[in-house]
């Protein structure tokens, strides 16, 4: 056993758990499985690593993290006096498990054989979920699907009698958005340097992760694709395919916003109630955040971890911000650690995004540049798709794009090699 095989683990993991959990009932501390994993992966790196691997630390992707680790760590004094134990639960996705898994993705990633397993492990077990989702909507679902609606789930995934599919992940939101990020990534790929059977193998699992998406009833999914494509489209460098597509997704976005074609089925109509600005979802959400913002004015470091969301109420009942639903993971970070705190997170979110943007726009290899325009239009996509729902924060979304962050930082010294390797040849 190694490290590279303990952090591919991880990544399976985050697309299995909790479909595991859910089919055999089990009661175990996920969080502990969570973070042993990467820990003893990182432990083996730095036993085995030689001199020269110690340098891949030495990096901002490292140093952002690293920071953000370390404030919410600080976090822990935050005058508010919430719960310590909402705080133990709430650093571990929140800051240490993407340090973990960037650190362990820094030393154990090595070659461009690396990159080819995680499409694959990506791309096959979100294929899988498209498919138990389908599962679940056409044929039915397992008893232990129904036993997590009855269990509470049935109040945000039975609307009007419709389910929201959630197939193997934590909930709908996850699944629609996922689905929509991998889709897209596999769209993406479909346009790189491969034969014909694994071109309309791409294609064929791309529409099926689509259908998924649409399933899942998840509204914040939508501008998954939107932002992720736009992204994709200015790496190609092909303004004009931009200028046609940008024309394309205007008249998309008005066919959704000025008609009401397709109404009759749900899954459009409720992507429609994504563009409805008096949606009663949205205002709602609108009406918290002002409340929210009236709260926050005098608390720049926020109310501490674990203060809002699930961790709110179960460890920090008596608190104001335990009885308001973020519905956001940009407004959790925000409620938590405070305008401070949010400024912190997200300047290093958009530095990251912009340094991994930069650098496939340098790659020269065709195949590693596609590869990289997919991965890094998934990234773009997840982030800003996390303003409407906790996304970014959650297995398996979590992971891959953690582990996407370090696979494109590596690119520039397999595009290096690529070349020299064909000077070689020629």
């Amino acid at each position: 056993m190694n490290s590279k095989f303990l952090l591919f683990l991880v990544l399976i993991y985050s697309f299995t758990i909790q479909f595991v959990v859910r089919q055999f009932d089990l009661k175990i501390p996920s969080d502990i499985i969570s973070i042993s994993l990467p820990f003893f992966g990182l432990m083996l790196a730095a036993i085995r690593s030689s001199n020269q691997d110690w340098p891949a630390l030495k990096s901002d992707l490292c140093y952002i993290i690293l920071g953000w680790f370390v404030f919410c760590i600080l976090e822990v004094f935050n005058p508010e006096g919430a719960s310590f134990d909402g705080w133990v639960r709430e650093i571990v996705p929140v800051a240490l498990i993407p340090f973990l898994i960037v650190s362990l993705s820094l030393l154990a990633i090595n070659n461009k054989k690396d990159l080819n397993i995680f499409l694959i492990i990506v791309v096959g077990f979100s294929t899988l979920a498209a498919l138990y989702g389908v599962k679940q909507l056409h044929i039915g679902l397992s008893q232990g699907d129904a036993r997590f609606l009855e269990e509470g789930g049935a109040i945000t995934h039975l609307l009007w009698g419709r389910l929201r599919v959630f197939s193997m992940y934590s909930e709908a939101a996850q699944f629609g958005s996922s689905q929509a990020h991998i889709s897209l990534l596999t769209l993406i790929l479909v346009f790189g340097p491969f034969n014909k059977k694994i071109k309309v193998l791409l294609l064929g699992c791309s529409a099926l992760m689509f259908y998924g998406m649409m399933i899942s009833g998840t509204r914040g999914a939508f501008f998954a694709l939107i932002i992720g494509a736009f992204v994709a489209i200015v790496l190609s460098k092909r303004f004009k395919v931009l200028i046609v597509c940008g024309i394309l997704a205007v008249g998309f976005i008005c066919f959704l916003k000025f008609t009401y074609i397709g109404n009759g089925n749900y899954n459009i109509y409720r992507f429609r109630s994504a563009l409805n600005p008096d949606d009663p979802s949205l205002q709602v959400r609108l009406v918290s955040q002002k409340i929210l913002g009236e709260y926050m004015s005098s608390r720049p470091f926020g109310g501490g971890l674990g203060v809002i969301g699930y961790y709110g109420t179960k460890y920090n009942a008596d608190s104001f911000l335990s009885t308001i639903q973020p519905d956001s993971y940009w407004v959790k970070i925000w409620a938590m650690t405070g305008i401070i705190g949010f400024t912190i997170w997200f300047s290093g979110m958009l530095y990251i995004l912009g340094k991994c943007c930069g650098i496939v726009w340098r790659i020269e290899d065709e195949g590693l540049r596609v590869k990289g325009i997919a991965i890094t239009s998934g990234i773009a996509g997840i982030l800003f798709c996390s303003y409407g729902n906790e996304i970014i924060n959650t297995m398996p979304s979590s992971v891959v794009i953690y582990m996407s962050w370090v696979f494109i930082y590596k690119m520039p010294g397999w595009d290096k090699e690529i070349k020299e390797e064909k000077l070689l040849t020629v």
